[in-house]
Formats: structure tokens, sequence, C-alpha cells
């Protein structure tokens, strides 16, 4: 039972027409973009940590095992599996270098357990009871943001952990719920959904405020939010997904031009104000960026 980032992608399998980009809503961004380590693929780019760091999972082309990596602002990768997994996820990082993620269990029956690493220690997180755990961010507090599951077709819900006590995240009669960010004030940002239309939600003190991209046909997912209140996203169309930022009210597009781009996603964004994220080509590979946008 697998589970990435951007989860409600791959929940998307009919065709429909992309929300209307008008130029105005095009944000100005400047890119720098990184492709895999030799002998790898990008499978996921999710959050970055206020010192630049990226973190994600990639695809050993080889043995076709999915491993974590970070990758630094000087261009540095470093790979990490989970011991006895036969996938690791990394999602989010904090500014003290603290790692958010998941892994799943090599044997039989491959339950999922989220964990936090930092310096190549790893904590496991397990929710109590339950056969799946996710975890997606952690903030510079030590708050950490997540979903469980026992499997099957029962409710995904969310969480936050604190001091070692978990709070839920759910929201009302939704199947799923997926916090996907915290920020250093306890705002939480992450997905909703009980059809293939995902909502966006940001949850404070107990209380849902649902966002979402105007005119999305399968919806929206909040991916990333700083301490300025700043979040990033995705809003989805057919099997693609466009990345955008929200300020004030206002939703930005992040748009990467040039030869045979297909679509643009995000993973996260830090408290200076840098987004991370992929760009899919026409052909289908990809690599990995992170941007300053307004």
């Amino acid at each position: 039972m697998n589970l990435p980032r951007l989860v409600f992608a791959a929940m998307i399998t009919l065709l429909a027409p992309t929300a209307v980009i008008h130029a105005e809503d095009i944000a100005s961004c400047n890119f720098n973009t990184f492709s895999a380590p030799s002998g790898y693929s990008l499978s996921e780019v999710n959050g970055v940590s206020d010192d630049g760091t990226v973190v994600g999972q990639l695809v050993d082309n080889k043995t076709q095992a999915s491993v974590a990596f970070t990758y630094s602002a000087s261009g540095v990768f470093t790979e990490y599996a989970a011991p006895k997994s036969m996938a690791t996820w990394l999602y989010g990082r904090n500014g003290t270098g603290i790692n958010a993620g998941s892994y799943q269990d090599s044997a039989y029956p491959e339950h999922i357990h989220g964990f936090l690493l930092q310096s190549g220690q790893l904590t496991a997180i397990n929710y109590p009871n339950a056969s799946y755990t996710w975890l997606f961010d952690v903030n510079q507090t030590g708050s950490a943001v997540g979903s469980y599951s026992n499997g099957g077709a029962s409710v995904t819900k969310g969480f936050v952990l604190i001091n070692g006590d978990f709070t839920t995240i759910a929201y009302s009669k939704a199947q799923l719920t997926y916090p996907l960010a915290v920020n250093d004030s306890g705002v939480v940002v992450g997905s909703y959904a009980s059809t293939s239309v995902s909502n966006g939600f940001l949850w404070q003190n107990g209380k849902f405020t649902t966002i979402n991209y105007p005119n999305a046909k399968y919806g929206t997912a909040l991916t990333g939010v700083n301490n300025s209140g700043v979040i990033a996203g995705n809003h989805f169309s057919a099997e693609n997904a466009f990345g955008f930022f929200y300020e004030n009210g206002v939703f930005k597009n992040i748009v990467y031009t040039g030869e045979n781009v297909k679509y643009t996603m995000t993973g996260g964004i830090n408290n200076n104000g840098l987004i991370s994220g992929q760009i899919y080509y026409k052909g289908g590979t990809n690599v990995g960026y992170t941007a300053v946008c307004k």
C-alpha cells in the first residue's frame, strides 16, 4: 500500500480539460533545476528545508528499489534506505535537519511506518494499532503531521504528533485526510477527499478551512506552508498536476517554460519562500527544481 506525497494525482484516471490559466495568474519565478544522480531516476521531489535541502525519493535504475534522498543546496545527493524496507520516502525536513518520512517493510504483511531521521538515527513513528502510518512533515518545534489507516477500504485519517501525543485530524465524512505540512505556529495544510475530487485544507486549533484552486476539475492538494502563511500546492487535471502558491487569497501558477515541458508540480515551500518540486517533460522524463517566485 504505497502512498506518494501527492496521493490524489494517482486517483485521477479520466481525461479532462486543464483549468484556464491566464498570463496574469502566472508567477515570476527564478528556477534552479537538478537531475537524479547517476544510476537513479527521480520518483518524488517533496519538501525543502530553510537551508535549501530538498527531500524526496529516487528509484534505482537497476534494481528498481525505491530509496529516500536529501539534496543539499550545494548540489550533494545523499541516499537513504530504512533497514529491512522495500521502499523508503522522505517528505519533509525542518531547519535543524530532522527529516520526516515513511518506509514499507520488505516482509509480509509489508506494513508502512512513519519515521523521523536525523544524522542517520531513525526513530519509528507508528499510530497506535494502525497497520499503516505515514509521516509527512516536522516543524522546528518537533511537531509532526501524518496519516494512518488499517488498509483495505478503511478510512484514512490524519494526525498531529506533539510531545508524543497524537491528535486526530479528520475532515467530517471524508474517506481520506492527508495533513501534508505544518509550520512552526502549528498551521497544517493538506487534502481531504471522498471521491476522485480532492480538496485542499488549512487546519488550525481544530478548525478546517477549505482552500481550492478555482475550476480545478479534479481538485486541489496543498503541499507546504511557511511561517509567513504562504501555501504551496497543486491543482489537478486528468493525469497532470499543476503547481501554484497561494498568498493573501491569490493563486499564482508556477510554470516552467521550455521545450517539451508538459507540466510542473510543487513539493513544498520553506520559510525563505523557496519552493521545491518537479518539472515533467513529454516522453516521461522529469527533473527537480527549487524556485523563488513572486
